[in-house]
């Protein structure tokens, strides 16, 4: 199995690099958050370094809590206070995200995860929508929910209003109004 992981992450650095699209670490961001290395899925061991632009168990979001934002109000984050974004090109009537290949490389998907920990967003709102490779996504008010590579610091909004695409997610999954980030770039 491990095999198998090491072969996918070699193979997924060799198409990064040859489409000259930045990466993501979200283990390392996750890690500089919590100042303590993130445990490989279901073994309480060290994980070795992600260098895969989509998120994998090992990015671990644990649930979805509100914090207050000096710029844009109440904000929606992940459990360890990274800022959850949406994206307007997606759909979510059906949920549907369109943020593939290059467009993922600096906007990592929010995994799913069951029975994860909701703090200040309706439960009734928290949802799911199956990626075209298989894999679930979490969604706030059926928008499918992002991170963003440029956000390096917990509690950045750096991806608000870059494009005028993508927007931090309100507690009621809405676009928060306020644009702090690059106009410019699309995704």
């Amino acid at each position: 199995m491990r095999k198998i992981v090491l072969t996918l992450a070699v193979a997924a650095v060799a198409a990064l690099s040859l489409t000259g699209c930045d990466s993501i670490d979200l283990t390392k961001q996750d890690q500089a958050a919590t100042g303590a290395e993130a445990p490989a899925a279901g073994t309480g061991a060290p994980a070795p370094a992600a260098t895969s632009a989509a998120p994998s168990a090992a990015a671990n979001v644990a649930g979805v809590k509100v914090r207050d934002d000096a710029t844009l109000g109440r904000v929606v984050t992940d459990w360890k206070g990274w800022t959850l974004y949406r994206f307007e090109k997606d759909t979510p009537k059906p949920p549907k995200s369109n943020c593939e290949a290059d467009c993922l490389a600096k906007w990592p998907y929010v995994p799913y995860v069951e029975n994860m920990k909701i703090e200040g967003v309706d439960q009734k709102l928290i949802g799911k929508v199956t990626r075209a490779d298989g894999s679930l996504q979490l969604t706030i008010n059926s928008w499918p929910a992002y991170r963003f590579a440029g956000d390096t610091k917990v509690g950045e909004t750096k991806g608000q209003g870059v494009g005028g695409t993508w927007f931090a997610f309100t507690p009621e999954g809405k676009k928060a109004q306020a644009a702090t980030g690059d106009s410019g770039g699309g995704y």
